[in-house]
């Protein structure tokens, strides 16, 4: 019997927050050790099918750059980066859109369906939602590689208004029919600008966004989180996570938060308690 009132409890203390983001959308980017583990694979996928049955609406943008290295290696074939961007020639692209639209997508859309979900896979061509363009970067020929150009989230609100679940693909279409491998981190933020998500959530292989004796900062304003890069305080990946979560929240987005996806439900601890297992960035202070 206590057991069972303990479990009444823990209902009506999560109450609030189900209040709180009833109807609104959370979009989710999705990689790191989350997408790897099997375990935190299954908690992410019952966390996300809870989420839709309880009323929220969430978004996941996810990524796969391991995956991609790892079968392009067993290809023969060399893996080239600038500042972190993959130099993505034509045979390069084929291996990314075979990785993340026909791989990664449908285990991710599979696993969630398998725990009572109603996901649905979509790459950036479908329906137009992602419109890219070449990325530059100055004295370097990137090939296939892109940014978002503009996203048309007319597919994701038909989907969420008959109670699916989106699952995106960082591929976006450009000029000619052409493919594109886009940064996920970048697609999800825009993506949520795109929809004036509730929250931005970015999982990560780390606690979050440290400040400079290594201590987590739970939260940050947008003027903190720019400082933090202007002092060198924040430095390497942080720096385009912390850029496009401030991007994300100028856009409209009301909070965006870097996680640490190594933490077994990582998403609904940060949506449905005060603590969180991460950084929030746009609190005004």
């Amino acid at each position: 019997m206590q057991k069972n009132l303990e479990k009444i409890r823990t209902l009506f203390e999560s109450l609030p927050y189900i209040r709180k983001f009833y109807n609104k959308t959370i979009v989710i980017k999705y990689g790191g050790h989350a997408m790897v583990e099997e375990g935190l694979k299954m908690s992410f996928a019952r966390d996300m099918v809870l989420m839709k049955y309880v009323g929220i609406n969430p978004v996941i943008v996810h990524g796969g750059g391991p995956q991609i290295g790892g079968l392009l290696a067993r290809l023969g074939k060399e893996s080239r980066f600038v500042k972190g961007i993959r130099v993505t020639d034509d045979e390069t692209m084929d291996v990314v859109e075979m990785v993340l639209v026909g791989k990664i997508n449908k285990e991710i859309v599979g696993l969630i369906n398998h725990f009572g979900g109603r996901a649905v896979g979509l790459g950036g061509k479908d329906g137009g939602l992602i419109k890219a363009k070449s990325l530059k970067i100055k004295g370097e020929e990137m090939g296939f590689a892109g940014d978002v150009d503009s996203i048309d989230p007319s597919v994701i609100k038909t989907l969420e208004m008959n109670n699916f679940i989106p699952v995106i693909a960082p591929v976006g279409g450009g000029e000619g029919g052409h493919s594109y491998n886009i940064n996920a981190d970048t697609v999800a933020g825009k993506v949520a600008s795109a929809l004036k998500a509730e929250k931005l959530i970015l999982l990560t292989d780390v606690a979050g966004v440290l400040d400079k004796n290594k201590k987590l900062l739970s939260s940050l304003s947008l003027s903190e989180a720019r400082s933090l890069i202007n002092k060198k305080i924040a430095v390497g990946g942080m720096i385009p996570k912390l850029q496009c979560c401030m991007e994300a929240v100028a856009s409209g987005v009301t909070t965006a938060h870097i996680i640490d996806g190594r933490v077994e439900h990582a998403v609904m601890l940060e949506v449905f308690t005060d603590q969180g297992v991460g950084t929030a960035i746009g609190l005004k202070k």
